[in-house]
């Protein structure tokens, strides 16, 4: 019997050996460095199919993967790296990437693409090259509602569980950073950066996603530092440096029915000679929809032009600038707070409040709002429209509400 009871003993050893080995085992960092599947670093050949091999081959480890790629420039034509896969991956970019310069090598909207990937990290100090320069004046968004977008710098779809940080990206040709369908993904210690006159530059854009953290980065960009659209749910940024650049937009929204944002928390963030600041925006005309819950607070701008901004009247092209000051706006927008906002307006009128006489502006809360305006003109000003709320508070300028 005691023989019997060792021999089991020495089985249940074995066994659970065996288990917690291949649990190390799988747990463990495999490197795939792009350079040993054929990338170059001499700034001319495409290394597209060097990059999708080494993803391929991370993507089926069990572990955790790690691709690599070193410092040194290396040309990269679009390329999407999907999962689902075996392990966490964690992409290390050490090197510059630089995009192609013509449009016509792009078959899709993106340079670099990830999707359906959890536990995703994208990491490494370097840079992103998108070479917008060269496709800047092909965008011509503003004069053709039917335009073909440019293609952005990276996109995540449907990832989950993810982080992106230490990194840098220039001069992209449309978005730098677009995230669509995703979950619990936080961005972290990013620079952003196009010229201020670059068209639909955004920093981040962000749809139909839900818990995302952005932080401790700064965007100076031609369009949006960041940009929330329809499905943007739960959505913490703080620490952000934004200007150049059009602001942290909610919007544009109700272009089609039922599009919705809420739950967004903007704090101790700083705007810089942005065009705007604290901005929410919704097309005119539009379709029902909704943005609630949404918080301004903490923030201080210097040399803004429109610091607080509820924009319903919101239109960019010519095709419905007809309509404008129809008041036709069918968005509801409420449960808003601006809250410890200060610094100076580049504009007299340092708070405009414009809302929808179809469906007025619910539960605006101004907290000790203190903005300066140094020009011709006098002291700086407020504008209400259909507006619903109260201020608390040090109100300067004087409130509207």
């Amino acid at each position: 019997m005691v023989t019997l009871a060792y021999a089991i003993f020495g089985l249940c050893f074995l066994v659970f050996f065996s288990i917690a080995n291949a649990k190390y085992y799988h747990s463990q960092l495999k490197y795939f460095n792009v350079k040993d599947y054929g990338a170059v670093a001499d700034d001319k050949r495409d290394n597209s199919q060097a990059f999708l091999r080494a993803w391929y081959d991370g993507c089926r480890w069990g572990g955790r993967s790690v691709i690599y790629i070193p410092y040194g420039t290396y040309k990269l034509r679009e390329v999407s790296f999907e999962g689902p896969c075996n392990g966490m991956m964690i992409f290390v970019i050490k090197g510059v990437l630089k995009a192609p310069t013509h449009i016509s090598l792009f078959s899709t909207n993106t340079w670099i693409g990830f999707r359906y990937i959890d536990r995703l990290v994208v990491k490494g100090g370097g840079y992103l090259d998108g070479q917008g320069a060269a496709a800047w004046p092909y965008n011509d968004c503003s004069k053709n509602p039917k335009c073909m977008p440019l293609p952005v710098t990276m996109r995540f779809d449907f990832v989950t569980n993810s982080r992106i940080h230490h990194l840098r990206s220039i001069n992209s040709k449309n978005s730098h950073i677009n995230l669509f369908a995703c979950n619990n993904v936080n961005i972290s210690y990013v620079r952003l950066t196009a010229p201020d006159e670059s068209p639909n530059t955004d920093g981040i854009h962000i749809g139909l996603s839900t818990n995302i953290k952005i932080s401790r980065t700064v965007i100076q960009t031609g369009d949006d530092c960041i940009a929330m659209v329809t499905g943007s749910r739960n959505i913490e940024i703080s620490n952000v440096t934004c200007g150049p650049g059009h602001g942290i937009s909610i919007g544009s929204l109700g272009r089609t029915p039922g599009e919705f944002v809420t739950g967004i928390n903007v704090r101790n963030c700083t705007f810089i000679g942005s065009q705007n600041g604290a901005r929410i925006k919704t097309w005119a005309p539009s379709l029902s929809s909704v943005a609630s819950d949404i918080f301004f607070g903490d923030i201080y701008m210097e040399n803004v032009h429109n610091p607080i901004l509820i924009d319903q009247q919101y239109c960019p092209t010519p095709s419905c600038s007809d309509q404008l000051g129809q008041d036709n706006s069918k968005v509801q927008i409420s449960n808003v707070t601006f809250s410890n906002i200060w610094g100076t307006s580049s504009s007299k009128v340092a708070v405009t409040l414009k809302c929808s006489k179809l469906v007025p502006c619910k539960n605006v809360q101004l907290e000790n709002i203190n903005l300066k305006y140094h020009g011709r003109g006098g002291p700086a000003t407020s504008s209400c429209l259909n507006v619903i709320g109260d201020s608390y508070g040090r109100q300067s300028p004087p409130s509207c509400l």
